[in-house]
C-alpha cells in the first residue's frame, strides 16, 4: 500500500509529481477528482475541438507509453490532445495514468479533451484490473470510487473542425441505431454508469464491420456491428467527412 506524497493543492504540482510516477496523497487525489469532475460536467455530450489536435486511442494504464507519446507528439500545453477513452485496466499503472490525465485536464482544460470509453465504468474496472490496482495501492476502494464518479461526467464524443467543411466525428467505439443525428446524441443523459444497452452503451461498444444492410448483433455482447452504408448515412445527415474511433486493435 502506498501512502502518496502530499504536495500543494495545485494541478501543476500534481503534474510534476505524477510525471515521475509518484502518487499524490489521498487528500490531493480527492481534490483532483473533485476539480476534474467540476470541469467535465460543464462540457456538452459532444465536445467541439478545433484542429490541429492529436488524437489518442486506448492507453489502458500504459504509463510509459503515455510519456513517450508526449515526447514524440509534443508536451501539453504546446500540443492539443483528444484522448478517446479506455484510460485504465490491463496495464500496471492505471492509477498514475488516469490521475495524470485528470491533472492535465484541470490545468489545461482547453488543451486537453477527454471522452469516455467502455472501460470507464464500475462494472468493467472491477473485472479488468483498475479496481484491484486501487485496492493494492491504497488499501481501500476510496480512490476507485472517486475516479469512477468522475467517469460519469466524461463527454461521449467530439467534433473536430466543426464549420470547416472537414468535420470529423470522434467517438470511442461506434454509432447507435437510436441516434441518427448529433442532436440526438447531445440529448443523452450521460451522467451515470454506462447502461447495459441503449445509445450511450452503443457509442462505447459498437464496431464497424464489412457488412451491408444495416445493423448486426455484436459478438461483444454489447453494442452493435454496422457497415459502410450506416456510416455513409450518418455522415451525410450530419455533414461529417470522417469518423475517428479507437476501441479495437487493428493489425496492419
Amino acid at each position: 500500500m502506498e501512502s502518496g506524497t502530499d504536495c500543494a493543492d495545485d494541478p501543476i504540482a500534481w503534474i510534476d509529481l505524477l510525471m515521475k510516477r509518484k502518487l499524490p496523497s489521498l487528500k490531493n487525489i480527492k481534490s483532483l477528482c473533485k476539480r476534474v469532475r467540476e470541469e467535465l460536467i460543464k462540457e456538452p455530450n459532444i465536445l467541439e475541438v478545433q484542429p490541429p489536435v492529436t488524437l489518442v486511442g486506448d492507453i489502458h494504464g500504459q504509463f510509459y507509453d503515455l510519456l513517450e507519446l508526449f515526447k514524440v507528439g509534443g508536451d501539453i500545453p504546446d500540443t492539443n490532445y483528444l484522448f478517446m477513452g479506455d484510460y485504465v485496466d490491463r496495464g500496471h499503472f492505471s492509477v498514475e495514468t488516469l490521475l495524470l490525465l485528470f491533472a492535465l485536464k484541470v490545468a489545461y482544460p482547453r488543451r486537453v479533451s477527454l471522452i469516455r470509453g467502455n472501460h470507464e465504468t464500475r462494472q468493467i474496472t472491477q473485472v479488468y484490473g483498475f479496481y484491484d490496482e486501487c485496492m493494492r495501492k491504497f488499501g481501500s476502494s476510496e480512490v476507485w470510487e472517486l475516479c469512477v464518479s468522475a467517469f460519469d461526467t466524461l463527454a461521449l464524443a467530439a467534433l473536430i473542425g466543426k464549420g470547416t467543411g472537414e468535420c470529423r466525428f470522434a467517438v470511442h467505439a461506434g454509432l447507435t441505431p437510436a441516434c441518427k443525428t448529433l442532436d440526438e446524441i447531445s440529448g443523452i443523459d450521460r451522467v451515470c454508469e454506462v447502461p447495459h444497452e441503449g445509445p450511450m452503451c452503443d457509442l462505447l461498444w459498437s464496431d464497424p464491420e464489412d457488412i451491408t444492410g444495416g445493423w448486426g448483433i455484436s459478438p461483444r455482447g454489447a453494442g452493435y456491428i454496422f457497415g459502410a452504408d450506416i456510416v455513409s448515412q450518418f455522415n451525410a445527415k450530419n455533414n461529417i467527412k470522417q469518423i475517428c474511433r479507437s476501441h479495437q486493435l487493428v493489425m496492419v
